[in-house]
């Protein structure tokens, strides 16, 4: 690599410029991730997985994607800004420009281009020393994570943690009201890119026990693990020979905090 961070695994490209979707990117210094610093040399490399490649975009549009095959073809981006759950900028372009800074990727590997609104419901059974977690063994990278996903068009935050929820694992808690409304935030995705990112809402269901749950949609697993903290939740994880997604640590260890207060 170069002083510039700019020449990581060039050599992954294929011969229309693309990576593989799951390449980590160019090296991001901590002092050139914000847009507002000068970078002439950046060069992210592009994750944009086959099926949502112009080509491809010209013959069939993914049912979970929008046909746009670069931002300059989504005409609603003023609506975008207004109605996004964290604020972003564009750059000249026109282009939306991730909230947290440079990835060292580009192109899209999510449904849309800017913000993906995702819902994530954290499910705690029990009390103290005994509580249990609800994780799905997720089918795109096979570790453990919250049962979430993309919130679809139309639908609201609350209706689309619900859904999720009974999709992914079979638990229906339609009529429960969540214990808290945990917050918004934007989440370290491996699909993220330049410009297009996630934005989670997650909220903390309690429930005096554990309950019936099976995997399906795009769950491998579903699993109730010990969480009595952090701690042992992982210790769980490794012993089942299983890993936590990294993305999700401080969501879970946010819920808890909140149950430790």
């Amino acid at each position: 690599m170069n002083q510039t961070g700019c020449t990581t695994a060039v050599e992954a490209l294929d011969p229309d410029g693309y990576v593989p979707v799951d390449h980590p990117g160019v090296t991001v210094p901590a002092d050139r991730r914000h847009w507002s610093t000068s970078w002439s040399a950046y060069r992210p490399v592009n994750i944009t997985p086959p099926e949502l490649r112009p080509a491809a975009l010209a013959q069939e549009v993914p049912d979970w994607a929008e046909g746009a095959a670069s931002p300059a073809d989504v005409r609603n981006w003023e609506q975008r800004q207004t109605g996004a759950l964290f604020p972003f900028e564009r750059d000249e372009r026109g282009w939306p420009l991730h909230p947290a800074g440079r990835t060292g990727r580009t192109g899209r590997n999510l449904g849309r281009w800017g913000e993906n609104a995702a819902a994530d419901p954290i499910v705690i059974a029990g009390t103290d020393q005994n509580r249990q977690i609800l994780l799905i063994t997720r089918d795109d990278i096979g570790v453990e994570a919250i049962p979430g996903g993309m919130i679809d068009p139309g639908e609201t935050a609350p209706k689309a943690l619900v859904r999720e929820l009974r999709e992914e694992t079979g638990v229906d808690l339609r009529g429960h009201r969540p214990e808290v409304i945990l917050g918004r935030a934007i989440v370290d995705d491996w699909r993220q890119t330049d410009h297009a990112w996630v934005v989670t809402t997650s909220a903390l269901y309690v429930l005096p026990a554990t309950v019936p749950a099976k995997a399906d949609d795009d769950a491998l697993d579903a699993t109730w693990y010990p969480a009595a903290s952090m701690a042992v939740l992982e210790d769980a994880i490794t012993a089942a020979g299983r890993t936590l997604y990294a993305a999700h640590r401080p969501l879970i260890a946010r819920a808890l905090a909140y149950l430790d207060k």
